[in-house]
């Protein structure tokens, strides 16, 4: 594992481009820690600091942390892509095909630099918000603090599984502009599957489908934050309400379809001829 990981590693960060989206890619998610130092100011009466209005106590830091760092995963999509782009435009993959890798092994080593850099955006996303948390929290009790740290691995996990669907479509047209408007079509296409099924049977049903479709799956990982942060500002409104926990079977969905789109991307590379 660790050879396959040195490997490509090496290709990446001999890579200008590809050194400069990943340096883009860690540095993206620190934003995160202007969120606590955001002030609004009202119409000139008082200013409002978002850390001093209890929306970075424990435990809902790692819920807002994971959502917002979460949407920074275009930009090392990009290197995901262009990395496959690149095999083909090159021609390194026939290269080290030619060099005795087998095609697993090319796969697995792209699977695990996936895998690598997943958990260090995690790494650094749980760093940045424990400091956050013990900055602007009023709690300090350990079975507080670490309550919900279930969203870090929810937070890899749909890191994992987005990055195999970019590694997947990669491998389908070996082009990155290509791979990445697939990405478009897809969410298109899930969205138009749902209207379907919503107009066949009725929206229950269709949500209840859509929650096992690719992107919708990743998504419903990390709930949006923005309505948990009103119910613990007016918690006598139940019409605020929602489900905002990780649970093990979407996180079984999303490994599910990750596993998928590696087999997959395997299936595509054995098939075809270099």
């Amino acid at each position: 594992m660790f050879r396959l990981l040195n490997l490509e590693l090496q290709k990446l960060l001999l890579n200008r481009t590809s050194k400069v989206l990943i340096f883009v890619s860690f540095i993206l998610p620190f934003f995160v820690i202007l969120l606590s130092s955001i002030k609004i100011n009202v119409f000139g009466f008082f200013t409002l600091e978002l850390g001093e209005l209890g929306v970075f106590n424990f435990p809902i830091i790692w819920h807002l942390t994971t959502f917002f760092a979460s949407q920074f995963k275009f930009f090392f999509a990009i290197v995901v892509v262009s990395m496959i782009g690149n095999e083909y435009s090159n021609k390194t993959i026939k290269q080290n095909l030619i060099d005795g890798l087998s095609k697993k092994e090319f796969i697995l080593s792209k699977f695990y630099a996936i895998a690598f850099f997943s958990l260090i955006s995690t790494v650094l996303i749980g760093l940045i918000s424990f400091c956050i948390g013990m900055y602007y929290s009023s709690y300090d009790q350990i079975d507080i603090i670490f309550r919900e740290t279930n969203f870090l691995l929810a937070y890899f996990v749909k890191l994992l599984g987005f990055f195999s669907l970019c590694l997947f479509f990669g491998m389908l047209v070996k082009r990155s502009a290509f791979a990445l408007a697939f990405l478009f079509i897809l969410f298109i296409s899930e969205w138009i599957i749902f209207g379907l099924i919503t107009w066949q049977f009725d929206h229950h049903v269709a949500t209840k489908i859509q929650n096992f479709f690719p992107l919708q799956s990743m998504y419903n990982l990390i709930e949006q934050p923005f309505q948990r942060v009103a119910m613990s500002k007016f918690p006598e409104k139940a019409e605020l309400t929602y489900d905002y926990l990780v649970h093990w079977y979407e996180i079984a969905i999303v490994l599910g379809w990750t596993a998928l789109f590696v087999f997959l991307s395997f299936k595509l590379l054995k098939k075809r001829d270099l």
